[in-house]
């Protein structure tokens, strides 16, 4: 018998993105269906998706939720795309907004508090019961404890299991006590620092860790050193006394999408069979950047957020001595005007041989993907990254720092064995970094060394079919 999930989320694509866990939602549930579950997927109906996909729905229900003394609109409208069907939670309070996160005060608190009671208190309207609810991050964390404080003991929800996967442990929804009590009827009870309180405060991520059924990263590693110190976030202690409970199953990519052979944005198709197409790329790409058409010369990129936890402080560190290495530099991305304005600064210091393109662009990110030789993702910490599993897609190799789930998917080169797909460093330090990039250049005029380490990173499978499979196994 087929298994029954709703997978609730804050952003889904096509619909809304802010960042990865869009890309997730979207793929996730397609392999979970075409693997037998029954999937569906419910998220608010932000202005933005009603105003481009608002004609297609169709409106299922609608009723009331109360939230302390407010007695709240709800309504479901749904959409079916690859054979999924999408709800979407509607209040023009809430969500008909020209934005999708607020700042983290008391109003941000009363929306999500919202989307997570719709989650539970919509099932019976719609008519379809779940085997499991799969809650992503803060956003929806905090359905998983009002289900076991005020759903769980009525028959219709007795049966429903929660799964959390924490997408990144930063973001954790901290909220006034007094405005959740009274905003979601919590009780004294919950007020323990076992359970909802984290410094005089309300968590709604530790809610969703410390009653959820099973809690999930995004990849092994992550999953371990998240109970530590250094990369707990002050959750390391309730994590740990849910270590039974916490798994880590590591993302996947969209090969559809993220394929090479068929990728409409790239100057020629390429695969494993037949690469030539790749240096046509990077000569286009070159051109494109203004960069120094020169295939001897390996292009590295960074297609990303321009954040600290990126690692970009260690790429300003040593960027100086990087550009004395017969390198040249691709970056992609907006973030912190510390890093857009460090780019900008080096793009006119080292014309053709660094570009910078302080935008989001996905067309150019693809191109930079199939066209640069190496690519760079030094982070801090990497709950599971998307980019070097594409760029090694792409058959580009990745110098990335050894954590979360940068750890897991880019085994690194073994002279010995020849063996690996990339190059890694384990401490946060600039110079460790600057000599990977070193290393990788030096490797890369020995073709066949250089070829057998894209060659091994083009055979990876990224697909989510081994993901599916297990989150498959947590809701049996």
């Amino acid at each position: 018998m087929s298994k029954k999930i709703l997978f609730a989320a804050s952003e889904c694509a096509p619909f809304v993105k802010t960042g990865g866990l869009a890309d997730v939602a979207a793929a996730l549930p397609v392999q979970l269906r075409e693997m037998g579950a029954d999937i569906r997927v419910v998220l608010p109906l932000y202005a933005k998706i009603k105003a481009q996909f608002g004609m297609h729905m169709r409106h299922e229900c609608d009723f009331n939720i109360k939230l302390g003394w407010r007695n709240q609109y709800c309504g479901v409208e749904s959409l079916v795309q690859r054979g999924i069907t999408y709800y979407f939670i509607d209040n023009e309070y809430y969500f008909g907004r020209d934005y999708i996160y607020g700042v983290f005060n008391c109003d941000e608190a009363e929306r999500f508090g919202f989307f997570s009671k719709a989650i539970i208190e919509m099932l019976p309207h719609i008519g379809f019961m779940p085997d499991a609810l799969h809650l992503n991050d803060w956003q929806t964390a905090m359905a998983a404890a009002l289900m076991k404080l005020h759903y769980a003991k009525m028959p219709y929800f007795s049966r429903i299991k929660t799964i959390l996967t924490i997408h990144n442990l930063r973001f954790q929804g901290v909220f006034d006590r007094g405005f959740c009590d009274e905003l979601l009827s919590l009780g004294e009870a919950a007020f323990d620092m076992h359970k909802l309180e984290f410094y005089g405060n309300v968590n709604y991520l530790k809610g969703g860790i410390v009653y959820a059924d099973k809690v999930t990263t995004v990849s092994p590693t992550y999953a371990k050193e998240i109970m530590t110190k250094f990369y707990g976030e002050s959750l390391e202690g309730v994590l740990a006394e849910r270590a039974g409970d916490v798994v880590g199953i590591l993302n996947g990519i969209d090969t559809v999408s993220y394929d090479p052979f068929t990728d409409e944005a790239l100057r020629r198709n390429y695969c494993p069979e037949n690469m030539s197409g790749k240096a046509e790329c990077k000569a286009a790409l070159q051109n494109e950047l203004d960069l120094d058409v020169d295939p001897s010369i390996p292009v590295a990129a960074i297609v990303s957020r321009l954040t600290g936890q990126k690692g970009l402080d260690l790429v300003e560190r040593v960027l100086k001595e990087m550009m004395n290495i017969p390198i040249q530099l691709a970056v992609l991305g907006t973030g912190e005007s510390r890093y857009e304005n460090l780019f900008r600064y080096a793009q006119r210091t080292y014309p053709g041989r660094l570009a910078a393109r302080i935008e989001y662009n996905d067309a150019l990110a693809r191109r930079i993907f199939a066209g640069a030789d190496m690519f760079l993702v030094p982070s801090l910490f990497e709950p599971c990254g998307l980019t070097q599993m594409i760029a090694m897609r792409y058959g580009t190799v990745p110098i990335v720092r050894e954590t979360g789930g940068l750890k897991d998917t880019v085994v690194p080169f073994n002279r010995c064995d020849n063996t690996g797909c990339g190059y890694s460093f384990a401490n946060y330090n600039a110079h460790e970094l600057l000599y990977a990039a070193e290393t990788a250049a030096k490797d890369y005029q020995n073709k066949p060394l250089w070829n057998g380490l894209i060659s091994r990173g083009m055979a990876k499978d990224f697909s989510w079919k081994k993901a599916a499979a297990e989150y498959l196994e947590i809701i049996k």
